[in-house]
C-alpha cells in the first residue's frame, strides 16, 4: 500500500511541473495533495509545524510570481491594462492549441491584436506583445525554480 502512495505522491509532483505547460491542471494543488498523503496516509508526525508554514509562504510566492512577472513585464514594455489580460487569457487558450507552443504564439497575438485595436503603434503593440512573453517566460522560470525548493524541501523533511 506505502509504494502506491507514493506513486501517487510522486505522480502529483510531476504533474504540478505539467500545469506549466498545461496551466489548466492546478500544479499548486497537486502539491498540496502530495504533501498531504504523505502526511495523513504515510506518516502523520512526519512533517512539522515549520515545514508547512514554509510551504504555505512559498505557496503564497509561486501565485504571486506569475502576476508579478506577467505585470511587470508588460507594464515595462508599454504593455497596457488590456494587453494584460488579454496574456492571460491568451495563456488560458494557447495551453489547448499547440501546447506547448500555444502558450507562447496565442498569448503574444493576443496582446498584439488588442493593443492594436487600442490605437497603438504596431511597434507599440509588437513590444508590449514581446513583454508578455518575457512576463510568462520569467513567471515560469519563477515556478519552476519555486517548485522544485518545495518538492527537495519535502524530500528533506522526511
Amino acid at each position: 500500500m506505502e509504494f502506491i502512495l507514493w506513486t501517487i505522491i510522486i505522480v502529483l509532483f510531476l504533474l504540478s511541473f505539467a500545469s506549466l505547460i498545461f496551466p489548466i491542471i492546478p500544479g499548486t494543488v497537486a502539491l498540496w495533495a502530495g504533501f498531504l498523503i504523505y502526511q495523513f496516509f504515510i506518516a502523520s508526525d512526519g512533517l512539522s509545524f515549520f515545514f508547512w508554514a514554509a510551504m504555505a509562504i512559498l505557496t503564497l510566492l509561486l501565485i504571486v510570481s506569475d502576476i508579478i512577472a506577467n505585470s511587470f513585464f508588460v507594464k515595462k514594455y508599454g504593455g497596457t491594462k488590456w494587453g494584460e489580460r488579454s496574456a492571460a487569457v491568451g495563456v488560458i487558450v494557447g495551453s489547448f492549441i499547440i501546447p506547448p507552443f500555444g502558450l507562447i504564439i496565442v498569448p503574444f497575438l493576443a496582446v498584439l491584436v488588442v493593443e492594436l485595436l487600442q490605437q497603438r503603434s504596431p511597434k507599440e503593440s509588437i513590444r508590449a506583445s514581446i513583454g508578455s512573453l518575457l512576463g510568462f517566460l520569467s513567471g515560469s522560470v519563477a515556478k519552476i525554480v519555486i517548485q522544485l525548493i518545495m518538492i527537495i524541501w519535502f524530500f528533506i523533511a522526511i
